[in-house]
């Protein structure tokens, strides 16, 4: 028997007005002719997205939703070149304590990160690769200011393929010598749609001791002809082992057979059971992100889709048990 956690993607569909990922670019700031103004008001959006995740924080606690990956745009511009004297992480002292003493009297909550795209640890420029670790950096210390510890805290995809998918992973390895230990227990790593294949991802992962977030939708759109997932599984989920969360995957559907690679607004029960059953007694406990259009109307959806599986025996709102 394994206990399955749902959570969902950064903001509520049922939440209004409580977007955490207001932003501000850089051509509207530096148009502001006076630049402490311009400062100001970059800090009044960063303490109102972070007042947002707290609701939100408060509103999945109301529906048992212990699973949560927060915005990575919560300050925004915090790691632009031209605003390298700003102070941001002063600036949202205040609403940062609020979310560590929700988080302390909270402990069974899981929260994490998924960075954009454009951190790229495998990058063989050098800009890009120190451009990516800033904004690491500025997650570690969101985590850090949350009173969160950040060890494995933080997902991303292996990077480009640049034409040539063996350098690539190689270049990850290289580069990994060039970002800072206290980032480095950060991140783990996700097979993704287009390049690395779950295999490629766990090469990475057992060579330079990383969890492996495992994508099922990643998996069905991008996999190599006769890797079966099942023969690797054990693998993926030792990766685990020195850590101390539960084994976790991420979950979606593919929006049509046409667009196959593209997330659906829901997520289709009889998909994930395909995994589950799959998977069931190999782990006490896997959490499930759920990556949806709908967020958590996805994830009330699921569980009212699951309620009806007959070898499904539900906790709470937002957990469940396969037998």
């Amino acid at each position: 028997m394994t206990f399955v956690r749902l959570g969902y993607v950064a903001m509520s569909v049922h939440l209004q007005n409580a977007s955490p990922s207001k932003t501000m670019t850089y051509s509207n700031f530096s148009r502001m002719e006076d630049r402490e103004a311009a400062i100001h008001k970059l800090e009044t959006i960063a303490r109102t997205n972070l007042a947002n995740c707290l609701r939100l924080l408060k509103h999945n606690i109301a529906h048992d939703i212990t699973f949560f990956r927060l915005s990575s745009k919560l300050v925004p511009l915090a790691t632009h070149p031209e605003l390298s004297d700003w102070d941001y992480m002063q600036a949202v002292g205040e609403p940062l304590d609020n979310l560590k003493q929700f988080l302390q009297n909270h402990p069974d909550m899981r929260v994490d990160f998924h960075p954009d795209h454009f951190v790229l640890l495998n990058s063989p420029k050098k800009e890009v690769l120190q451009n990516s670790i800033r904004t690491l950096s500025m997650h570690h210390k969101l985590l850090k200011g949350m009173g969160i510890d950040p060890v494995n805290r933080c997902v991303l995809h292996v990077g480009g393929g640049y034409g040539d998918k063996e350098k690539a992973l190689e270049q990850f390895i290289h580069n990994w010598a060039f970002v800072p230990r206290d980032i480095q227990r950060m991140i783990i790593l996700e097979n993704d749609d287009k390049t690395f294949t779950p295999m490629d991802t766990l090469y990475l992962c057992e060579k330079l001791e990383l969890p492996m977030v495992f994508d099922y939708h990643h998996y069905l759109a991008n996999h190599k002809e006769g890797e079966n997932w099942r023969d690797v599984w054990d693998r993926i989920s030792g990766t685990w082992q020195q850590t101390q969360l539960p084994v976790k995957m991420h979950i979606s559907s593919p929006q049509s057979a046409e667009k196959f690679r593209a997330h659906a607004d829901y997520v289709d029960s009889g998909m994930l059971m395909d995994f589950l059953q799959e998977i069931n007694g190999s782990v006490t406990q896997i959490d499930c992100m759920i990556e949806a259009k709908q967020k958590d109307d996805a994830l009330f959806q699921l569980m009212q889709d699951l309620e009806k599986h007959p070898n499904i025996q539900i906790a709470d709102g937002a957990s469940f048990y396969i037998q």
